[in-house]
């Protein structure tokens, strides 16, 4: 393949990948409580899929590394479908907590091996690929399918509720969720059909010796983990970033409740323009890294959305706290890819997934921590007090982009590992 169909291919992929997760932003509570779940109950349910993925992480991409980016995105869409399929049909908190269960089993599968493959092929054309550039132009991708999809489901559920369309007996609610099914299943088949490997045929025999590398492929990217001061820096970001994303995922809601009795309405276009601004901010930043480097443009980012949270929290009125969250999106977009080129040059190809797993790992006790500790500052101070302290500890991992290497990673040869 040709470095353009590669990059095509990564953008098709990735735009089906999250075009159902935009359809569900909209009902993923209201759903379950239109069955009858309370708050509490459902929050249980979700909390189920972060133990999941933090205990399966590495797992998962140590598995990738060993036998595949693909078999193992096939094996994540097969466990995706059967979850959806639950989420559509659940009527209990048990049937709502396997769901997710099934879902954070997806999520950890998922973590990593697309954008493994896209960097392994983009530099398997070019050692010298610009890499950043293709991870920008994903980032812009998944900001507008996430975007459009979100606009979609609310339609969908809009023309539920008039019971317009052959949409019979079912609850509008659940409209969105059977789309995402279906848009879930292309999605796999796409992988099937568009993602290709050069990796050479194997029995039975060579497939246990490649489940055998799943623990030296995890090894591997702890070893680096150990040896590398900028694994461990990026990684570090990754934590105090993910506990500081509770100012902009959990607290904007109710602090614009604060400004405006019309935040319930406002809440999801506004959403569906955040991730608009996500995709701008993807778009523009390769202009960015090219003038400053990747390092600088790292740190420049998180000073510049710390800035913007702070925003969202001493804003008055509901225009300002609008603006401040839709420049905080623009500025998320565009740190994920200047993020994620770091530390792919961080690790050669074959553990290249283990690595973004350890990544991936310390976000869920970031966010988890973060949420606990700003909602209590929250109610025992205020909200804007809470996202104030969320955007400093956010702004405090810009230094560690610009620590230095002092180790080269060597991959261990291992026989029998690919």
């Amino acid at each position: 393949m040709t470095a353009a169909q590669i990059r095509s291919r990564y953008l098709i992929l990735l735009a089906l990948r999250w075009l159902p997760v935009g359809l569900l932003i909209p009902v993923l509570v209201l759903l379950p409580l239109e069955r009858g779940l309370t708050v509490a109950q459902i929050g249980s349910a979700v909390a189920v899929q972060g133990i999941v993925v933090l205990l399966l992480e590495l797992p998962t991409g140590g598995l990738a590394d060993a036998i595949g980016r693909r078999p193992v995105l096939l094996i994540a869409g097969v466990v995706n479908l059967a979850g959806l399929t639950l989420l559509a049909v659940h009527d209990s908190v048990l049937m709502l907590a396997a769901a997710y269960l099934l879902q954070g089993v997806y999520r950890a599968l998922d973590s990593g091996p697309l954008e493994s493959w896209f960097v392994d092929q983009a530099l398997a054309v070019d050692p010298e690929a610009d890499i950043e550039t293709g991870l920008s132009r994903g980032e812009v991708a998944c900001s507008l399918a996430i975007s459009g999809a979100a606009l979609a489901s609310g339609g969908l559920v809009w023309l539920g509720a008039l019971d317009l369309g052959p949409l019979g007996r079912v609850s509008a609610l659940t409209v969105p969720v059977l789309l995402a099914l279906a848009l879930s299943l292309l999605s796999t088949i796409a992988v099937a059909l568009l993602m290709a490997e050069d990796r050479p045929a194997r029995g039975k025999a060579a497939f246990v010796v490649s489940l055998r590398g799943v623990p030296v492929a995890i090894g591997s990217a702890l070893s680096l983990a150990r040896r590398s001061r900028v694994v461990q820096a990026l990684v570090g970001v990754e934590f105090l970033w993910s506990f500081g994303m509770v100012t902009f995922e959990k607290l904007m809601p109710v602090r614009l409740s604060e400004v405006t009795s019309a935040a319930g309405p406002l809440l999801g276009p506004v959403s569906s323009v955040a991730w608009g601004a996500s995709a701008a901010g993807a778009a523009l930043v390769p202009l960015l890294v090219r003038r400053v480097g990747a390092q600088w443009a790292g740190f420049t980012m998180r000073i510049a959305q710390g800035l913007t949270i702070v925003g969202m929290g001493l804003f008055a009125g509901p225009v300002g706290v609008i603006g401040a969250f839709l420049l905080c999106y623009a500025v998320h977009g565009a740190a994920n890819p200047v993020h994620s080129g770091l530390l792919h040059r961080q690790a050669e190809g074959s553990y290249r997934a283990s690595l973004l797993s350890l990544n991936s790992m310390v976000a869920a006790p970031g966010f988890s921590i973060g949420a606990v500790v700003l909602t209590a500052v929250a109610v025992q101070s205020s909200t804007s007090t809470a996202i104030v302290i969320g955007a400093v500890v956010l702004a405090l991992a810009a230094p560690l982009y610009l620590v230095k290497s002092t180790t080269v990673f060597r991959e261990p040869s291992q026989s029998g590992i690919s």
